[in-house]
């Protein structure tokens, strides 16, 4: 990645941050709040398709972010199949849970198509979860049922940007973005796919937020290790439901003596 691209992606998570924090913005205040010259930040807003999803325009050119960068992320319910607080979703029902699932992926325009057994791996998605968090409750206590949980993040009506999150925790300071595959053998392009929307979460999360990815094998048991992305220097975590716990703990620290 060219510097300039990388100076254009931290340009670009300043402006949202500064948009989903406030009631309303113009771009000559925003320009004056991050020390930027007017006519970048109005090429940067009007040009780019991610915040164009997250952010919108008034009457009076303010401009105003649908889902805010503060605790409850209100507005991220308009992009997920099912968001909420993780003592709530631990309290539905399976069919509860999963009626709201399919509400909420129907209103974000998610296909449906059960031919290669999507309910059975939201259902699957669901049993993982829920037993992470009693992983979680055992380790740290009741701390992890005032997070928040979103399946099926859906950002795909603009032209260049696709993003497909299967579930998101976010923590206090952090957001696990975790990749499901029922499978129980690593695949590398799997392991990339895991972590392609980092960046992207990166913007909508603001600069408060930590985006951590993981790949979740649900077929596999006993798995935990780091895989890299690619050829790239980095690396993800990749573990099987049984061993999820260990993702969190490897950055939340909470066994650590």
């Amino acid at each position: 990645m060219s510097s300039v691209l990388k100076i254009a992606d931290e340009t670009e998570k300043a402006i949202c941050a500064v948009i989903c924090r406030s009631g309303g913005i113009r771009a000559r205040e925003i320009a004056d709040l991050l020390s930027l010259d007017r006519k970048t930040v109005n090429r940067i807003l009007y040009s780019s398709p991610l915040l164009h999803e997250i952010c919108w325009q008034d009457r009076d050119y303010c401009w105003h972010g649908i889902i805010r960068q503060d605790r409850p992320h209100s507005g991220l319910q308009e992009y997920t199949g099912y968001y909420g607080l993780v003592k709530e979703f631990t309290a539905l029902s399976e069919e509860a849970w999963l009626q709201r699932m399919v509400e909420g992926c129907t209103n974000i325009g998610r296909n449906l198509n059960d031919t290669r057994g999507l309910m059975h791996s939201f259902r699957d998605c669901r049993t993982q979860m829920l037993r992470l968090f009693d992983d979680l409750r055992n380790m740290l206590g009741e701390r992890c049922l005032g997070w928040e949980i979103a399946f099926e993040l859906r950002l795909k009506q603009a032209r260049h940007v696709r993003i497909y999150a299967d579930v998101l925790v976010i923590t206090e300071d952090k957001v696990f973005s975790l990749e499901f595959k029922m499978k129980d053998k690593i695949d590398p392009d799997e392991v990339c796919q895991s972590a392609k929307y980092s960046p992207y979460l990166e913007i909508i999360f603001g600069p408060g937020y930590d985006i951590i990815p993981a790949l979740v094998l649900t077929g596999a048991s006993e798995l935990f290790e780091f895989a890299r992305i690619g050829r790239e220097d980095g690396v993800v975590p990749v573990c099987s439901g049984d061993m999820l716990f260990n993702v969190f703990d490897e950055y939340l620290k909470f066994l650590t003596p």
